[in-house]
C-alpha cells in the first residue's frame, strides 16, 4: 500500500508541494472574457450615429474592464505551496504571480487554521491587513498561519495544511534563527 504523499509520520520529505483551487474564479474569468467579447463586437459591428467618441469610450471601457477582471481572476484560480529545507515559496495562477518566498531563517512558528474566508480578509487573492497581516486566499477553508520573526504574519489557504504546518515545524526545529 502506497502511502499519502503529504504523509509525514517520520522525517519529511524534502520538498513538500501543496494547492488550493477554486472553480468559481473560472466563471468571473468567463464574465471578463464576455466583456472583452463585447468590446471587440462595438468596435465591429457598431451603427452608432451619436459619435465616434461614445464608440470608442464604450469600446476601450469594454476591452479594459475585460482585461482586468480575466487577468486579475485567473491570477487567483490556484496557489501552489512549495516546501523545502530553506523556505517557503507561495505562487499564485498559472503564471506563478503574484509570488512569495519567505526563508524558514525568517519564520518563528507556524500554526494551522480551519477556516480562512475571503469574507474576513475582503476578497479572494493576495490581501493585506494591517490588524491581521499579509495572505493568499483562493479559497474558504483550511490553511497555514506562518509567524514571522519580525512580528508580521503570512496566511495560505492550502489543501492539507495541517501536513504542510508539521513539515514546516520540523524544519524549524532544524533550521537556525532569525537573520538580522
Amino acid at each position: 500500500m502506497r502511502e499519502h504523499p503529504h504523509a509525514v509520520d517520520g522525517p519529511p520529505p524534502d520538498v513538500w508541494t501543496g494547492r488550493a483551487t477554486n472553480r468559481v474564479q473560472w466563471l468571473l474569468a468567463l464574465a471578463g472574457a464576455a466583456c472583452m467579447a463585447l468590446g471587440v463586437e462595438l468596435a465591429v459591428d457598431s451603427a452608432w450615429t451619436t459619435g465616434t467618441a461614445p464608440l470608442v469610450m464604450s469600446v476601450v471601457g469594454c476591452i479594459a474592464a475585460g482585461l482586468l477582471v480575466l487577468f486579475g481572476t485567473l491570477a487567483f484560480v490556484h496557489v501552489d505551496l512549495r516546501l523545502d529545507r530553506e523556505c517557503v515559496e507561495v505562487r499564485c495562477g498559472h503564471m506563478g504571480l503574484p509570488r512569495r518566498r519567505i526563508p524558514l531563517s525568517q519564520v518563528a512558528g507556524a500554526d494551522f487554521t480551519a477556516l480562512v474566508t475571503p469574507r474576513h480578509w475582503g476578497g479572494w487573492g493576495y490581501r493585506w491587513r494591517p490588524e491581521k497581516g499579509t495572505a493568499v486566499v483562493v479559497r474558504r477553508g483550511e490553511g497555514i498561519v506562518l509567524r514571522l520573526w519580525d512580528g508580521h504574519t503570512f496566511t495560505i489557504t492550502v489543501d492539507n495544511a495541517e501536513s504542510a504546518v508539521r513539515v514546516i515545524r520540523h524544519r524549524l526545529r532544524t533550521t537556525p534563527g532569525p537573520v538580522h
